[in-house]
């Protein structure tokens, strides 16, 4: 049965937005999951505005009914962001995907928060410019922001935070606040455009985004290597780091994960712990960092290094390392996919993968672990039956493990995917009740009646 105040925000909303208000069984079950292990909740309906104006109206309408509100960008989530668990509005970015202006020579772009990193980097080809960040799934940039996403290529570009130069938002009382500025730095006010960024929704609607661009470079160079054990390989990256070498990509798979990609993208990558790198440089750089890589990955006992220019042959490298996902589940169809991530300080960067390996090898669970490794972050992922909660609860196991391991060593319970669902009951261990109480006052402040995706981050609402 339609709930009084929802019915109350529907007849509001009507008139402003005709058949972009959406509350039929089929639209609400898909902006009620993403695509982590999270059990789905249903939004009461779904909204789809193209303007800013129109979420003010949204955000102001469910505000005078309290009824909360849950943006949704790609659904590409593994964290369950975007689930609304106590039902509400559903505000899809969808219809706000234009890409408003592109200053090359500013090195920036200002995007609506639907517009996906493919899309905008299609845009750009003429520039000479990319985008850089690469989480793998073509996300919307305002949910990559949202959860402070990163990818592949943070190692030298830097996440979501050092890629967001301002952006626009509309907060629970339906007032739009603007943050940052195009300028390429800035030492006034306090830090809002990286309050926004990670809040996951809920301290109000992305509208618009500034971020920076960056050069394509002249020369891209890619390699894999493989190693005789995990240590060996993460040691590699470790005095790769220290060494200075700034490449664009430093991925970590493991022999489970190197198996997957070779049956799925028809590769025949030795199925062992391996490296994949890419260098971006002028032509002489980019083949400078392969032979220094090269080196230090010899000194570790890497074999077979090989590297090349050719751009299809580095394409089907990293197509194959995007579709891992997918490559995982099919090792045993009809499973799905438990993931999460941590980052550690890169001194305990062997000894975290190393333990989480041993883990997954002593469960009856078959995993994986993978990882930016560069910036000392990785997953680990866990195939399991859908609605087992055996198999649920040892995944949650293994994860527990994971990222306790990661809090005493100094690091942090996600890198990456944010907090979502599944990792709230680690908000207080890793950042201390100060800080959280902290956050809290900010939420009330922004949102004094929790409506804005209530429940995320251990806020109340």
């Amino acid at each position: 049965m339609e709930k009084p105040a929802v019915r109350a925000v529907l007849e509001a909303l009507q008139p402003l937005l005709g058949d972009r208000l959406v509350a039929t069984q089929a639209v609400r079950e898909h902006h009620g999951r993403d695509t982590s292990y999270h059990a789905p909740a249903l939004p009461d309906a779904v909204a789809f505005p193209r303007t800013e104006a129109e979420v003010q109206e949204i955000v102001r309408a469910c505000a005078a009914h309290d009824v909360p509100i849950v943006p949704f960008g790609a659904g590409s989530s593994v964290e369950g962001h975007t689930i609304p668990t106590r039902g509400g509005l559903s505000v899809s970015t969808r219809e706000m995907s234009a890409i408003v202006e592109v200053r090359p020579e500013d090195q920036l772009a200002v995007v609506q928060p639907g517009v996906t990193r493919k899309q905008l980097n299609t845009e750009l080809r003429a520039t000479g410019m990319m985008f850089s960040v690469d989480p793998g799934a073509d996300a919307s940039l305002g949910g990559i922001a949202s959860t402070r996403g990163s990818g592949t290529m943070s190692y030298r570009y830097g996440t979501m935070r050092d890629n967001v130069l301002g952006l626009r938002a509309v907060t629970a009382d339906g007032e739009v606040v603007k943050t940052g500025s195009r300028a390429r730095k800035s030492a006034t006010g306090y830090d809002l455009t990286h309050l926004f960024v990670g809040a996951e929704g809920t301290l109000g609607v992305i509208t618009e985004l500034t971020v920076r661009l960056h050069p394509v470079a002249e020369a891209i160079t890619s390699a894999s290597c493989t190693f005789g054990s995990v240590e060996d390989a993460v040691n590699s990256v470790i005095e790769l780091v220290q060494y200075g070498i700034p490449a664009a990509r430093v991925e970590f798979l493991d022999e489970v994960a190197i198996a997957a990609v070779n049956a799925y993208s028809k590769l025949d990558l030795p199925v062992a712990p391996t490296l994949l790198f890419e260098f971006h440089g002028t032509e002489d750089w980019a083949a400078e960092q392969a032979r220094i890589a090269e080196a230090i990955c010899a000194d570790h006992g890497g074999a077979g290094f090989a590297w090349s220019a050719d751009a299809d042959e580095r394409g089907r490298l990293w197509a194959a390392r995007h579709d891992l996902y997918f490559a995982t589940k099919a090792i045993e169809p009809g499973k799905e996919l438990y993931t999460g991530d941590i980052c550690v300080p890169i001194s305990r960067l062997a000894e975290s993968i190393m333990a989480a390996r041993a883990d997954i090898d002593r469960s009856y669970l078959t995993g994986q672990v993978v990882g930016h490794v560069g910036d000392g972050n990785y997953h680990a992922s866990y195939l399991i039956r859908p609605g087992n909660q055996e198999d649920l609860a040892e995944a949650n196991r293994l994860a527990d493990l994971m990222v306790g391991r990661a809090l005493e060593m100094g690091g942090t319970a996600s890198g990456e995917h944010g907090l979502g669902l599944g990792k709230l009951k680690f908000m207080r261990r890793e950042h201390g009740d100060a800080a959280v109480l902290a956050m809290q006052a900010i939420k009330r402040a922004l949102d004094p009646k929790g409506l804005m995706n209530p429940g995320k981050l251990g806020m109340a609402g």
